[in-house]
């Protein structure tokens, strides 16, 4: 999960013990705890209840990836909405472990959860397309164009997928595929989210 500026926490703090909450769907309020480690600090709700507004008509019966999941909140909100199946990556032991028991205490049985780091498990692992991801990577390391491009190479995208990015600086400076568009843009405090459409063919 992206390291972000400093701002006012985006989950609730309860006795030291950090929390999220699951916004829609079949586990819909269910509020569960993750570590507290650097940079794993979810979406904020009214973000990801913008994102997944978007995604409404897209979610039941997708494949999800999610390599940098974090605390995992996007990657259970979107099998909370009904994914067919999800995968997602972490290069935290602890931040995995976390996730793979909330997994086990809402019995979901069509998420996969591994300790990896995200370009190399893209680079060297056999490919299934995939039809909506979630990029939300460290800041300040430009990873995003790396990972895109790895995305579109090594064939991890379905034709027609969507792809969500957060974002230190501006989403028409990241340098992204030419076959990926600019759906929805937003903005809260220094951070871009946006929400991209893949086509077939590389844009001229």
């Amino acid at each position: 999960m992206a390291t972000r500026p400093a701002k006012k926490p985006a989950h609730n703090v309860h006795n030291g013990v950090n929390q999220l909450r699951i916004i829609g769907g079949q586990w819909r309020s269910r509020k569960l705890s993750f570590p507290d480690a650097p940079g794993l600090r979810p979406t904020p709700d009214r973000v990801r209840e913008t994102l997944f507004n978007w995604l409404a008509p897209y979610v039941e019966g997708a494949k999800v990836l999610d390599p940098f999941t974090g605390s995992g909140a996007l990657f259970l909100e979107a099998l909370s909405r009904g994914a067919a199946m999800g995968q997602a990556l972490d290069a935290s032991n602890i931040a995995v472990s976390s996730l793979k028991e909330h997994l086990g205490t809402l019995r979901c049985t069509n998420g996969q959860v591994q300790t990896a780091d995200a370009l190399r498990y893209l680079e060297t692992q056999t490919a299934t397309p995939f039809d909506l991801v979630f990029l939300d990577p460290p800041f300040n390391q430009n990873l995003l164009p790396a990972v895109c491009t790895l995305l579109e190479e090594r064939q991890w995208l379905a034709a027609d997928s969507w792809i969500y990015t957060e974002s230190e600086t501006a989403p028409s400076t990241l340098g992204l595929p030419g076959n990926w568009r600019l759906h929805r843009e937003q903005k809260s405090g220094r951070v871009y989210y946006a929400l991209w459409q893949r086509t077939a063919d590389i844009a001229d």
